[in-house]
């Protein structure tokens, strides 16, 4: 089969995957963020054999993927796959006056998400921490200004002293989203690896450049809270 017949059946499968509601439904959920099998039964209203099987097509189409919590090792998170996002349009969200970027230890993950963030809305952005370390990851820091990032300032802390109650929060790891507490909402999910355990430059590059595609597919979707 010729690489452009390939292609259209590729794309085929993609928009016959599309074709039914409920798993339009489940990628209009996912644009924003990634989420638990179970979180989108609940959010959609899907009982727990339906979301399985709309999961199924989407995956076998190439749609979403599925990994492992790098928390709760029994749970997995359904995520869209970048190359099937493009045709795919912006997601319906809520204005927000700031967006917070939590990670367990904010040494990295989201410390580089609050400063690609600054880069890329006009909305505010800043970042915490879980259980925060005592200082910012050396090679997050690298990793900052090798892209050209502000990293004056840059310090670690609680949600408690960071979190005001109209903030949108954006749990960057899978440890974080466990840990928020069910009435902390608004909120997303993005499952990033964390680069730490690995500790190379090259796993730090893979965290910059996941938060930045991400960042870049929210950011022009997030209307500015005017309130």
């Amino acid at each position: 089969m010729s690489t452009e017949r390939s292609e259209l059946v590729r794309r085929a499968r993609v928009h016959a995957a599309l074709g039914d509601s409920a798993r339009l439904a489940i990628v209009d959920t996912l644009v924003a963020g990634d989420a638990a099998p179970g979180e989108l039964g609940a959010a959609l209203d899907l009982p727990t054999n339906l979301v399985a099987h709309h999961l199924k097509v989407l995956e076998d189409a190439g749609v979403v993927v599925r990994t492992r919590s790098e928390g709760d090792r029994r749970r997995t998170y359904v995520r869209l796959r970048p190359e099937a996002i493009a045709a795919i349009g912006s997601p319906a969200l809520e204005a927000a006056k700031r967006v917070v970027f939590v990670c367990t230890r904010n040494s990295a993950r989201s410390q580089l998400a609050a400063a690609i963030w600054s880069g890329r809305s006009e909305i505010p952005a800043a970042c915490a921490g879980t259980a925060p370390a005592e200082r910012v990851h050396p090679r997050a820091l690298k990793v900052a200004r090798r892209h050209g990032l502000e990293t004056a300032g840059w310090r670690t802390a609680r949600m408690r002293d960071v979190v005001r109650r109209d903030d949108l929060l954006i749990a960057v790891c899978d440890n974080a989203y466990e840990d928020l507490r069910p009435e902390q909402r608004p909120r997303l999910h993005w499952s990033i690896p964390d680069p730490a355990p690995v500790d190379t430059d090259a796993a730090f590059e893979a965290a910059y450049a996941e938060l930045a595609e991400r960042i870049d597919r929210l950011a022009p979707a997030l209307p500015r809270s005017t309130r």
